[in-house]
């Protein structure tokens, strides 16, 4: 893994080389990344390693790409200001590395730069690495920051770039590109992480889910974040990952030092999957993993802000009828808030509509079983809101005007340390009033010209996400029974950051089942699906008018944190039995589907997609097998699926309240294969074949080793 130079003065200060995570059931301890001696003395011999590459690029040691630091001390001389010094660090070892069994630290400095450099290495549950520098300033002039980047080798036939595209309603849509001489590069200016999603994965030609040697690089961050992939004629590609720094965001005096956002480095010799199997083991080790998430409904496609209590009473009643765990109460429950053009900032609730305060509604729900969830977006404000009017200088903005608003509203700058204490206070009253228990926290614009005017109009967006996460960290403290969502217009915000802090995304703001299938698809690329919020829509979507069976809907939801959005109102009494049938299937079945490693099967037809669930112990699979439309041929697909015991024999069997219909679909309904039972060897180099089916319809498959 790591491989600290010797204390020499003509030495950089570390290099690295990666190795490859194993595909399958056997996730290797953090060990299996090692290459070389590991941390243990033990020899490990990976597939692939990189050559030696320096986890800081520096122009002083002969290299002539975009640099791993960039700033330079200002100093006030008997001339005036001198800027540009310290500009071309040169890093060496102070001493040797400080190592355990799952970490390495490197200090380093720069005697005439006056710099100091810490940077800490550490393997991470599942196999992934997670790496960050710190740079202290030594000097007694201040060191103005202009970007820090962490970078990792990649190897010479690692030369196609995956990253994705992605928009409001259509987050994370894969894009290719091949690496060439000169920089690639990515910068994640919206102020939050973005639908995008600040993740790239480099890999040989070709690369999907389960060939291919590949290197997935993220930083940990939910605020601005630039990535880069790049290479000259005399130095070999790497990618780096840092913050993205705004002019004059960070300024070190002596002694003070800024550390960037962890970035976490997975590589596999094997596709894309084990490197989502590795990133997913780790979250399901931290303190806020939800162990079993419930079935949520969400109520704003029902009433969007016409709240009432006895419409909200009547959802409730049939919500609990069906096996609903939890209801959520979205937008407009606050002062102003009858529509999106007022009342951001001024939480309390407005008692032209709730003149009891949300208490009856709470209570109700309570007594009928359910947990009760609230909206919020704290970070905030409409122009018109008592708010805004009485303190104008709580917009974040860069001048004496505002920026242009978005979605009606301008953001609060929790920097300012009064409007932090406004909303950490307004929200605790609230949350003490009754007894929530889930907060959706939302975000719904991006961060225009985002300078505090409690410095002048400085660009704030560090310090603003720092001061996101300290307002969540407080109101966790305060209230350790709630549980956190975090949606920013559905996927907005979506990162290994604020994944430590929250038990839930709402992946999107798009409900169509159609869409979601992609969509989900690749968020489960580096979030673990128990994660990832999916509803089952009205029968015609909101965002695109077309029209899906309660199925299609249903099997879309049942691999992720289950909900609804719909007026179950309006549903007939058929369709709230055939949700009642999905609902129980979903408990029955969810401590297995968020424990298992997911799987996403390579197939030939581009109208089919296959992905599911194996469990540790390999006992077990339940598969979706998804035809998107119509095929442009009649051969089929086959399912082929990795990972199984080889040598034991499984029964397959269709699952599922929806079972296929052999007239329509020419399918056994005993299962795929009949009554026949078959090797894991088999199914994972023959296969299932299942012929084409009818466009928008799902089938489920239950494995159990016999």
């Amino acid at each position: 893994m790591l491989f600290p130079q010797p204390v020499h003065s003509d030495q950089p200060f570390t290099y690295m080389a990666l190795g490859p995570i194993t595909p399958g059931a056997d996730i290797p301890d953090v060990r299996g990344l090692y290459a070389g001696p590991d941390l243990n003395g033990l020899e490990q011999t990976p597939a692939w390693t990189s050559t030696h590459s320096p986890l800081l690029l520096e122009h002083a040691q002969n290299t002539y790409l975009h640099p791993g630091l960039t700033g330079h001390r200002i100093a006030q001389g008997s001339e005036g200001i001198q800027a540009g010094r310290s500009w071309s660090p040169r890093f060496l070892v102070e001493s040797q590395p400080e190592q355990t069994a799952d970490s390495l630290t490197i200090k380093a400095r720069d005697e005439d730069a006056q710099l100091g450099l810490e940077t800490r290495v550490e393997a991470m549950a599942g196999g992934s690495l997670r790496i960050r520098h710190t740079l202290r300033n030594l000097g007694a002039d201040p060191f103005l920051l202009e970007g820090l980047e962490v970078r990792l080798p990649l190897d010479d036939q690692q030369t196609q770039i995956l990253d994705f595209a992605g928009r409001h309603e259509r987050e994370r849509s894969p894009q290719r590109h091949d690496l060439a001489d000169g920089a690639w590069v990515r910068e994640f200016r919206w102020g939050r992480t973005g639908f995008e999603g600040p993740v790239v994965m480099v890999g040989t030609p070709g690369f999907d889910f389960h060939h291919g040697r590949v290197l997935c690089v993220q930083p940990a961050w939910s605020g601005n974040t630039v990535l880069r992939v790049d290479r000259n004629s005399a130095t070999p590609a790497g990618v780096s990952a840092g913050e993205l720094l705004l002019p004059g965001e960070v300024v070190l005096d002596q002694g003070q030092e800024y550390s960037t956002p962890w970035i976490v480095a997975t590589a596999s010799d094997y596709g894309m999957d084990p490197i989502m199997n590795s990133l997913h083991a780790w979250e399901r080790t931290l303190p806020e993993h939800p162990r079993e998430q419930p079935v949520i409904l969400n109520v704003w496609e029902a009433i969007t802000f016409n709240h009432d209590f006895n419409t909200l009473r009547d959802l409730a009643d049939r919500a609990a009828r069906i096996g609903v765990e939890r209801l959520v109460l979205d937008d407009g429950w606050f002062h102003l808030r009858r529509d999106d053009k007022a009342g951001l900032g001024d939480w309390w609730v407005d008692p032209a509509v709730w003149p009891q305060g949300l208490e009856p509604l709470v209570d109700y729900v309570h007594k009928l079983g359910m947990q009760f969830g609230l909206w919020f977006e704290p970070e905030m404000i409409n122009p018109d809101s008592d708010a805004f009017r009485d303190h104008p200088e709580w917009v974040m903005r860069a001048s004496s005007r505002n920026p242009e608003l978005q979605r009606n509203q301008l953001v609060l700058d929790l920097t300012n340390p009064q409007a932090f204490n406004h909303v950490l206070e307004a929200m605790t009253k609230v949350l003490e009033s009754c007894q929530i228990d889930y907060v959706k926290w939302d975000h719904n614009r991006d961060l225009l010209e985002a300078g505090s005017q409690a410095h002048g109009g400085a660009p704030a967006i560090h310090e603003q996400t720092l001061a996101y996460y300290h307002l969540l960290d407080d109101l966790r403290a305060r209230f350790p029974k709630v549980e956190w969502e975090s949606c920013a217009s559905g996927g907005g915000r979506i990162d290994l950051g604020v994944i430590e802090k929250i038990r839930r995304f709402w992946n999107s703001d798009m409900t169509d089942a159609l869409s979601r299938q992609l969509i989900q698809r690749w968020t489960e690329q580096t979030v673990a699906p128990e994660y990832i919020g999916a509803h089952i829509s009205q029968p015609s979507s909101q965002q695109t008018g077309r029209t899906y069976s309660l199925d299609f809907r249903a099997a879309t939801a049942v691999f992720g944190s289950m909900g609804i959005e719909w007026d179950i109102r309006q549903a007939s009494e058929e369709d709230l039995e055939r949700l009642k049938e999905w609902i129980a299937w979903y408990k029955a079945n969810r401590g297995f589907l968020h424990s298992g490693r997911a799987v996403r099967l390579d197939l030939a037809d581009p109208s089919v997609l296959a992905h599911g669930v194996v469990a540790p112990d390999r006992s077990r699979a339940i598969l979706a097998h998804v035809q998107l439309d119509e095929s442009l041929h009649n051969r089929g697909v086959y399912l082929r699926i990795p990972g199984l015991d080889p040598k034991a024999r499984y029964r397959l069997a269709w699952t599922g309240p929806a079972k296929p219909r052999a007239s329509l679909e020419h399918l056994d309904p005993t299962g795929p294969l009949g009554t026949a039972e078959v090797t894991g060897t088999y199914l994972e180099r023959v296969g299932i074949r299942i012929p084409r089916c009818q466009p928008e319809t799902i089938r489920l498959i239950d494995l159990v080793r016999v």
